[in-house]
């Protein structure tokens, strides 16, 4: 599988299920008061409701409850995964978890099929995934993980405009965005990097423990300043060159916001349009509108209006 995919967040109070996976251990909560099982993560029991909840753990052991075969990606990044069986299996101790099954052919997959824990790694820090297969198949063989390497772009025509050429400049002037670029893992340890560059430490960057208590995103971000900068690690296909000039300068930004955040450990790319191209006392400016998603995401993270200047 692709390791820059989309990664879940862990909470207050979900992160020991969390930490468990990665221990190859699956957690889940048992009501103290009434001995009730609980899944998904909560503060209090759903039977009884006191909270008196304790994570144990448990074998795995289960059985197929429900499932279904996806054909499409929802998202690039799991198209080297398609077709996926999503399923709904029931622990033997009653609750109900959303999967994915691995290892199995689709004429294997009956209802009520026994089921055993995977362990699935999805990326090289430890974290995993808890998946399912056959009682027949290797867990173990399954848990690894398998790096698919993004395949390189096919070279595209590059149009080549003077800049002494002012219809053909104009003709740039466009609502409608490049391609996507490739894709920048922006993960803790280059966020707590750029804290130390930037002196800007607080805590809703730099201590993912609060942050999992205190922030409103339910962990730490990146800062709005280095998502910006890793603009430049962006290889965009505008679809044109210009020629003719002695000097192009980045003349700054026009209008530079921060829409949504980008949670550590989300994968980052970009598109760009061109908005504007206007003759000015020292040369040419080209605006640039630079558009940086979380992969997945319809609102932009970052918009930089940037303005080149051509001399």
């Amino acid at each position: 599988m692709s390791n820059n995919k989309p990664m879940p967040v862990a909470t207050e109070i979900s992160a020991p299920f969390w930490e468990g996976l990665k221990a190859e251990r699956l957690l889940i909560q048992q009501c103290e008061h009434c001995s009730h099982w609980v899944f998904y993560p909560r503060r209090h029991c759903p039977a009884c409701f006191t909270h008196a909840l304790t994570w144990r753990e448990v074998s795995g052991g289960a059985t197929l409850y429900s499932f279904t075969v996806t054909r499409i990606a929802t998202l690039p990044d799991f198209a080297d995964e398609m077709p996926q069986m999503l399923a709904v299996v029931e622990l033997d101790q009653g609750v109900r978890i959303n999967t994915n099954l691995v290892g199995l052919d689709e004429s294997e997959v009956k209802i009520g099929m026994r089921l055993q824990p995977v362990f699935a790694e999805v990326d090289g820090k430890g974290n995993r995934l808890l998946r399912f297969t056959g009682l027949d198949k290797d867990a173990d063989a399954l848990k690894t993980l398998r790096v698919v390497e993004q395949p390189v772009a096919a070279a595209v025509a590059v149009r080549q405009i003077a800049l002494d050429d002012e219809a053909g400049l104009q003709a740039l002037v466009s609502d409608q965005f490049s391609p996507w670029s490739n894709q920048v893992v922006v993960d803790q340890a280059l966020i707590d990097t750029f804290a130390q560059l930037s002196g800007d430490d607080y805590w809703i960057h730099t201590d993912p423990e609060r942050a999992r208590k205190q922030s409103p995103f339910g962990g730490t971000i990146a800062h709005g300043a280095l998502v910006q900068i890793l603009q430049s690690r962006m290889k965009l296909n505008l679809g044109y060159e210009i020629t003719g000039f002695s000097n192009m300068i980045n003349y700054g930004s026009d209008r530079l916001r921060f829409p949504a955040p980008v949670p550590a450990g989300s994968t980052i790319h970009a598109r760009a349009r061109v908005k504007k191209v206007e003759r000015v006392k020292s040369g040419t400016q080209l605006t640039l509108e630079l558009n940086t998603h979380v992969l997945g995401s319809e609102r932009p993270s970052v918009i930089n209006e940037l303005v080149i200047l051509y001399m």
